[in-house]
């Protein structure tokens, strides 16, 4: 296949990134003041849940270890992007350019981290990425200063799920999705495997983020008559869904393969077990892993927060715990951006909350995927929540290109409604 004009600018401007990624920054001294970091997450609005958590998995983190890193005073000062990409970019703009922040940790949805991005790679203030996953930022638009530390992409887990899927001997699937690029990404992933097995995918649906009403995208899924749904929520709208399908009584009747964030503990703590016990999921991180790293963060944050972390609080733990192996292998040089960013690439995780972690030549983790059931709680967890996602299977070191060549994947669009990833 020939590639296009765009596709060689696309793919030559990611070499030219990455590899501007090995060549420091002038080297300057090292600060003695605080290392100062604005974290982006949105403390109001619809998703201002996600942010609680986002700041708590940060927070507890640097409170067990007083503070600091390498000798300096790790200054953290919370930003509010209430979930819109301009606000976003504004308050970015307003954390370096007036507070002087020298990262950026943060924000939470797709379309903010897309906004903000090229800001930081302008200004040259390194951008980590726990939850932002949108795929571009370490495909097509990969660079040196971008990196998703702890994070993920979006379609990383669904391109598994889409396999899993035909597996198990499904044929048909309708997919349901937010309108915007993270939903677009997930379904993609998902569709464009389960269709390469040989699976059709007999309708894909878009509902626009802060949905209360599924019943007229119910109706339709139940016109399909597909063997399974598979389904990409966040935050409320995750919940709206999960209780509508459970009530016009689908839940015993079509399969659900849920995307991570619509069981995520975020969600699925608030909905009473009857209406998500038994449900599929897939994704890179379950806080019903049985291994000492999960337990042990599950413990200490239900001991701290008085219930069990979502993916976005243990990402932002996992994040900062990142970030200070880093600055101590830099010796609390910060100063010196190139050096710093090399170091946060070096870093390899023997076996994080999430599992065992290391990041690729784009900046986005090999990590586990995870199929998750969701099931009742054992143990101390039950003194946090009556539900959870445990692992039923584990894909191990799972590439953002699945088992294509990066070179080949990058020849095609990222995910969108008008590109899914096969032909309709």
């Amino acid at each position: 296949m020939r590639m296009s004009t765009r596709a060689k600018t696309a793919v030559l401007a990611v070499v030219i990134v990455l590899v501007s990624a090995g060549v420091p920054s002038p080297t300057r001294s090292a600060d003695p003041g605080p290392i100062k970091v604005a974290l982006l997450a949105p403390t109001s609005g619809s998703a201002a849940a996600a942010g609680h958590d986002m700041v708590a998995g940060w927070q507890l983190f640097w409170k067990e270890h007083g503070g600091k890193v390498a000798g300096r005073t790790v200054e953290t000062v919370v930003y509010d992007t209430a979930s819109n990409p301009t606000h976003a970019l504004d308050q970015a703009r307003h954390a370096v350019e007036a507070d002087g922040a020298q990262m950026i940790v943060g924000p939470y949805l797709a379309n903010e981290g897309l906004a903000v991005a090229p800001y930081a790679v302008q200004h040259r203030i390194p951008l980590f990425l726990p939850t932002v996953s949108a795929d571009d930022l370490s495909q097509r638009q990969a660079s040196a200063f971008v990196i998703k530390v702890a994070g993920w992409s979006s379609s990383l887990p669904t391109h598994v799920a889409g396999v899993w899927a035909y597996e198990q001997g499904y044929r048909k699937v309708v997919t349901l999705a937010n309108s915007y690029a993270f939903g677009y990404e997930n379904a993609g992933g998902f569709a464009q495997t389960f269709a390469q097995k040989g699976g059709k995918i007999t309708d894909q649906i878009w509902a626009p983020l802060g949905t209360a009403d599924y019943t007229p995208y119910i109706s339709r899924i139940q016109a399909a008559a597909p063997d399974a749904l598979f389904v990409e929520m966040v935050g409320a709208d995750a919940v709206h869904f999960l209780q509508q399908w459970s009530s016009l009584g689908l839940k015993s009747k079509i399969p659900l393969i849920a995307n991570e964030t619509t069981t995520d503990q975020s969600n699925i703590r608030s909905i009473s077990p009857e209406i998500v016990e038994g449900i599929t999921s897939f994704g890179h991180f379950a806080e019903g892993r049985d291994t000492p790293a999960t337990r042990a963060f599950i413990d200490k944050y239900g001991k701290a927060e008085g219930v069990l972390p979502s993916y976005m609080a243990t990402s932002f733990y996992t994040a900062a715990q990142w970030i200070a192996q880093a600055i101590e292998n830099v010796h609390g040089n910060t100063g010196d951006v190139g050096t710093l960013l090399q170091a946060v690439r070096q870093i390899k995780l023997a076996d994080s909350p999430f599992g065992p972690m290391t990041l690729d030549q784009y900046g986005c983790p090999l990590e586990n995927v995870y199929v998750r059931r969701v099931t009742a709680t054992t143990g101390d967890a039950a003194k946090y929540a009556k539900t959870w996602n445990v692992v039923t299977k584990t894909y191990p070191h799972v590439s953002q290109f699945w088992t294509w060549k990066p070179s080949d994947y990058l020849k095609q669009p990222v995910y969108s409604p008008s590109y899914q990833g096969y032909t309709k």
